[in-house]
């Protein structure tokens, strides 16, 4: 089976030493990405560690198709133990970092331990560097590439960074690259920040002996290059308008499913701003939104669709220009656009003030800086709607997306049992509801459908493919690619899944936390039918024995 190629190297921020580690055993069972690093994460951070302890790890890894120049692998994956859920978290994003990582050699990085002083690390081919950053101390994440520019030569694709957020330990803080593209959902970029580490580089020239079937890769490429998708227009916007229509689009801080401004903000007002093609390293799909207002000259990158609900429908805001600024806003400062949007929607509810962009933005920054009522909120939904006075709209701590499982019942029943919460992209059944494949409504006798998705979902980010690529990668691809059957690659997705499980049911999770905060007919018997597709307990734990421990001691 077609893996990844490399060490992990191991940094210790604390003690400001590095180590690179052979873990070839560990690669050619769990290939790469998620997998390889959720199999780290659940053997090497203790199960009793504080999120912001030296003890918690965070990895970033690839997969072998980042060793290729098909479309739709310009991704990598994030982990660690999340300060917002409690639990194991795996995030992922785009860009053109994934080129400049497997170009030190390494398959795998782990940052351990707490800095004393602001630091950047510096991984190369040739070696690791630790530089002290006091000056950067609170800077925006554009000013870190700046610095890194002038100080390394190095541009933006080349970094991983935090901005404020991270620093000041809010639960959702993102870490970025490329500026604008986030390792968004479960607050990794506060991990990075309780280890005093500013930012990662990654530079160097080293060819790791992974080769790619072809074909498939280079008809996968052109496919994605000749295709006339709207998406290559209008990116993940692309049908905003259609949820809105079959109330599947959260509005007002979820009092309402659909938006009546939803044209102002939706697919196609993004692509009558969007000004140019923007895209990920080597993909000719170029779904990216660099956008710019003629009329203000304000120009960002996105929003996506989940930060048009999350700062506009959700928030009851239809200038698609505020939301735009509120986008670059999170980007700059570091924080996950949807726990961010959510929270904020969450304190206008309180306040009665939906529709004040103004305030929202304000709102935003104090989260950033944990100044005021920020303060409380850069705890997220969670752990404030109480002294908020409003309802919990969360799973696991994790703030809910769009795409409302009040009308797609299988998206919902993922909302209610995914290790990470309420995150849409933990296995995509609702695509199969959007597109009439299965009947949005009802929960039971989806479980072996969602477990199927999930464990695909899983292997995607193991891969590491996007999500877009479904449609152009073919189960037969998947095949081809990494030599094996597609049976097989669901397996190592599975093994991903049953490891978060086990990790967070060591940290006391169980069916008491597989819910929603709404009703869904038949909820409760239809998360027995995931346990039994599982193999797991009544109660929703991983079954003694079922895990095996392959990364403890293997240094």
């Amino acid at each position: 089976m077609l893996h990844a190629k490399g060490p992990l190297l191991t940094v210790d921020v604390g003690e400001r030493t590095s180590t690179r580690t052979d873990i070839d055993h560990i690669l050619e069972r769990f290939v790469g990405g998620r997998a390889v690093a959720t199999a780290l994460a659940h053997d090497r951070i203790p199960f009793d560690a504080d999120p912001f302890g030296p003890e918690n790890r965070a990895y970033l890894s690839t997969g072998p198709l980042q060793q290729s120049r098909m479309s739709f692998t310009g991704r990598m994956n994030m982990t660690g133990l999340s300060p917002l859920t409690d639990g194991l978290v795996s995030t992922n994003a785009g860009g053109y970092l994934s080129r400049e990582f497997t170009g030190t050699g390494i398959s795998t990085l782990e940052l351990v331990g707490e800095s004393d002083e602001l630091l950047l690390v510096h991984v190369t081919d040739g070696g690791v560097e630790f530089e002290e950053v006091p000056e950067l101390s609170g800077a925006l994440v554009p000013e870190v590439s700046e610095h890194v520019a002038e100080t390394r030569d190095l541009g933006r694709e080349h970094c991983i960074t935090i901005g404020p957020a991270g620093e000041n330990l809010v639960r959702f803080a993102s870490v970025m690259t490329f500026d604008s593209r986030a390792f968004g959902r479960g607050g990794l970029g506060a991990v990075l920040g309780a280890k005093n580490l500013k930012g990662v580089t990654f530079s160097g020239d080293a060819e790791l002996p992974v080769e790619i079937p072809d074909p498939p890769a280079m008809d996968i490429h052109r496919e994605a290059a000749t295709s006339d998708d709207i998406r290559k227009r209008q990116g993940t916007t692309a049908g905003t308008e259609l949820k809105s229509e079959i109330f599947s689009l959260p509005t007002r801080y979820f009092s309402e499913t659909s938006f009546e401004a939803v044209e102002s903000i939706g697919g196609e007002a993004i692509e009558a701003k969007k000004y140019k093609n923007g895209a990920c390293s080597a993909c000719a799909f170029a779904c990216k939104l660099p956008l710019r207002d003629e009329e203000t000259g304000i120009e960002t990158e996105g929003p996506e669709f989940e930060t048009l609900y999350s700062f506009g429908s959700n928030q009851g805001v239809g200038d698609l220009v505020e939301i735009m600024k509120a986008n670059e806003l999170c980007d700059t400062l570091g924080m996950d656009t949807v726990s961010a949007g959510v929270t904020v929607a969450a304190y206008l509810a309180s306040e009665d003030e939906f529709g004040n962009a103004d305030l929202a933005q304000e709102i935003t920054e104090k989260i950033a800086y944990r100044e005021g009522i920020g303060d409380t909120l850069a705890e997220g939904v969670d752990r404030c709607h109480d002294e908020l006075g409003v309802e919990n709209w969360t799973v696991k701590g994790l703030e809910f997306p769009a795409h409302d499982g009040r009308v797609l019942h299988g998206q919902g029943l993922s909302y209610a049992v995914a290790n990470r919460g309420a995150d849409h992209m933990y296995s995509v059944i609702l695509r199969l509801e959007y597109n009439g494949d299965i009947d949005r409504e009802g929960t039971l006798g989806k479980a072996e459908t969602l477990v199927e998705w999930e464990n695909h979902a899983a292997f995607r980010d193991t891969g590491v493919v996007c999500a877009f690529g479904d449609g152009y990668i073919t189960d037969d691809h998947l095949e081809e690619l990494f030599d094996t059957d597609y049976e097989e690659l669901l397996s190592v997705g599975a093994e991903a899944v049953v490891r978060e499980r086990h990790f967070n049911n060591q940290r006391a999770f169980d069916s008491a936390d597989d819910g929603l905060p709404y009703e869904l007919p038949d909820l409760d018997a239809a998360i027995g039918e995931y346990y039994d597709a599982r193999g797991w307990n009544e109660d929703g734990t991983v079954p003694d024995g079922a895990v095996e421990a392959v990364a403890a001691a293997i240094e």
